[in-house]
């Protein structure tokens, strides 16, 4: 009896355990798209606008791409919620399979208990049990016996009224996850039809815009050199920072020791690519480093709308938009924030209406572009999360994107692999 009531209280942990963890895992889910179809009403709202104003195309073809990717994540977490209560089926049904066995098990002893009863169900036999015994202990022992055996009988009956409620319980549980599957593998076919739909939409587009495409293929060499002008620009400031971090560190350090400090070491130090790091610049840069893959979102909310590299244009492969950082659409009036603490080194104007902010976090620098207005200025010390100034909204696209760059020394980093959840 003792081993079955451990493996019943441990099969009762486990399957608990299961249940509370893909509870969990069906609410991020949940979560995962609702935050999904917002962005995708997003998009929609978008090419209303588009149209309505009378874009390009190209404009409407780059929104279409995104809702496609929209689509397709939102099919793919309808299937993982599909695998969780999958998984949750399998193993309510694995109980179940078990509680019929026991139950099975629990019905054949006790009708072997209750026929034995009946056969020695005389009070007379009974009572000449226990007179039969040949002293006072064993008298004692018998009745003791018969007590107990009364007590278990009564016992596997409560065992066995209790396994069958919990097998109708576990019955009704698989019951409504059938219902909810029914509705999930509806809900993936709706969105199924949808992606085709939309794809359709982007055919027709991609038809369209193939008819300009000279006039395109310039207006995308064109914003890609502004692209490169401005990398370039930040690339002669991270130059900048760094030569005036190592020239202070050279004057520092000459001072510090004057007969030791040759006039080439110090020059080899002021000209350098790479920051020479103070023991409190390589404590930030190592925090900085430690934290990779857990850095905040530069804003509060928002998704990527263009990753770190190269990317093939969506209709001429053979022409490569590349990007240095990632883009990250977000909400209109939404808040440009530091990833990490550091030290403001620059607040640039890259065009009339393209501001950004450079912060130093020992020989690494996060950039944030397309910023409408600043709150920080050169020289202050920012903390994580802290806001720098506003990311700025397109007048033509309505789409309010803010341009994250990483780089240690001058070497660009992918963004992805730094924030959390990208």
């Amino acid at each position: 009896m003792s081993q079955r009531i451990l493996c019943l209280i441990f099969l009762t942990l486990t399957t608990f355990s299961w249940s509370q963890t893909s509870v969990n895992q069906q609410e991020k889910l949940e979560q995962r798209k609702a935050e999904i179809l917002r962005e995708i009403k997003e998009k929609e709202r978008q090419l209303d606008d588009v149209r309505s104003k009378e874009k390009t195309v190209v404009k409407q073809l780059k929104i279409q791409n995104e809702k496609i990717q929209l689509n397709q994540k939102l099919i793919k977490t309808t299937e993982k919620q599909t695998k969780v209560l999958n998984n949750d089926m399998y193993i309510n049904q694995i109980n179940i399979n078990r509680l019929k066995r026991e139950l099975e098990q629990l019905k054949e002893d006790y009708a072997e208990m209750i026929l034995k009863s009946y056969k020695s169900r005389s009070e007379q036999s009974r009572a000449m049990f226990l007179l039969s015994s040949k002293n006072f202990t064993q008298a004692y022992k018998r009745a003791q016996y018969m007590k107990q055996y009364a007590s278990f009988r009564r016992m596997q009956g409560e065992e066995i009224q209790h396994k069958s409620l919990e097998l109708e319980d576990y019955n009704q549980k698989i019951g409504v996850q059938k219902v909810e599957k029914e509705k999930l593998l509806k809900e993936n076919q709706k969105e199924r039809e949808q992606l085709e739909k939309e794809r359709i939409v982007q055919q027709e587009l991609e038809r369209s815009i193939k008819k300009d495409k000279k006039q395109i293929v310039a207006e995308i060499k064109r914003k890609q050199q502004e692209t490169r002008n401005i990398d370039n620009q930040i690339q002669k400031l991270i130059k900048a920072a760094i030569a005036a971090a190592n020239k202070k560190t050279a004057t520092a350090v000459a001072k510090a020791n004057p007969k030791t400090t040759t006039a080439a070491e110090t020059k080899a130090t002021e000209t350098s690519t790479k920051i020479v790091l103070t023991p409190e610049g390589q404590t930030l840069a190592n925090n900085f480093r430690a934290n990779k893959g857990r850095l905040p979102w530069p804003v509060e909310k928002g998704f990527v709308s263009l990753p770190y590299g190269d990317q093939p244009h969506p209709v001429y492969k053979t022409l490569v938009v590349h990007n240095s950082g990632v883009e990250i659409t977000t909400d209109n009036g939404a808040n440009a924030r530091s990833v990490f603490s550091g030290e403001v080194v620059s607040v640039m104007m890259l065009s009339p209406v393209n501001k950004a902010v450079m912060i130093q976090h020992g020989d690494f620098f996060t950039v944030y572009q397309n910023l409408s207005s600043v709150s920080v200025s050169k020289g202050d010390k920012v903390s994580t999360k802290q806001s720098i100034g506003k990311v700025r909204t397109n007048g033509d696209t309505g789409k309010t994107v803010l341009k994250f760059t990483i780089s240690q020394n001058t070497t660009y980093n992918n963004p992805a692999s730094w924030l959390s959840n990208m």
